[in-house]
């Protein structure tokens, strides 16, 4: 499974990749506001900075919500750097979107999808990545992993290239269960990545050995 950061945060986009872990970034306006980051040339010039960081794609998210605008932001947003996946939310209009930007040999995010037959749509048009929204689906009572794994059916019995990155991982469960009914990729907070390192057992062990080699120390002085 590979890991992408859910973040507008370069320190935090650096420390992930100080861990040898990450694979990618996802962020939004939402995100870029949390970091002050406001008006379309800051915006951009960010966009270029998380790509000088991280040795992967990063998905940058269209304004537009109409196909010909979301052809201009997507193209110009693409032309900002290699690593660009242009992020298009699954509407109408977006599905359009994603088969001319498929057709021009340009990476898409399709995003906010909530069930297997806009998933399924994601990919007839050629999207690179489709993004369920698993943690937004549990908030409604409803099985977001559960959407995971019939999307992960259903691509297999068709054998689409397009892969399932995972998001609104809240938590380290999310991305386990995520893994395990496979899918490709998962985008999550980086307290979620690190939250994998903590088991108390492991602490425990260390503990135990750092304490056993005082000892032995102690005796061969």
């Amino acid at each position: 499974m590979k890991f992408f950061i859910d973040t507008a945060s370069l320190s935090q986009i650096k420390e992930a990749q100080d861990l040898g872990v990450l694979d990618g970034v996802t962020t939004n306006p939402s995100l870029m506001a949390k970091e002050g980051i406001s008006g379309e040339d800051r915006v951009r010039r960010h966009y270029v900075d998380i790509c000088n960081i991280v040795d992967g794609p990063v998905s940058a998210e269209v304004i537009a919500t109409d196909f010909a605008d979301m052809v201009r932001e997507g193209e110009e947003l693409a032309a900002l750097h290699p690593n660009i996946v242009v992020k298009v939310p699954m509407t109408r209009d977006g599905v359009k979107a994603l088969k001319h930007f498929s057709g021009k040999g340009i990476r898409t995010n399709c995003t906010l999808v909530f069930s297997p037959g806009q998933a399924l749509l994601a990919a007839k048009a050629g999207a690179t990545f489709v993004s369920p929204f698993i943690g937004r689906l549990d908030d409604v009572s409803t099985d977001g992993v559960a959407l995971i794994e019939s999307i992960r059916t259903i691509y297999d019995n068709y054998s689409y290239a397009t892969e399932i990155l995972a998001a609104s991982v809240r938590h380290p469960m999310h991305i386990i269960q995520c893994a395990e009914v496979g899918a490709d990729v998962a985008t999550c907070p980086l307290s979620a990545i690190t939250a994998l390192f903590d088991h108390p057992l492991t602490t425990i062990g260390l503990e135990k050995f750092l304490a056993d080699h005082r000892k032995a120390a102690s005796v061969k002085a």
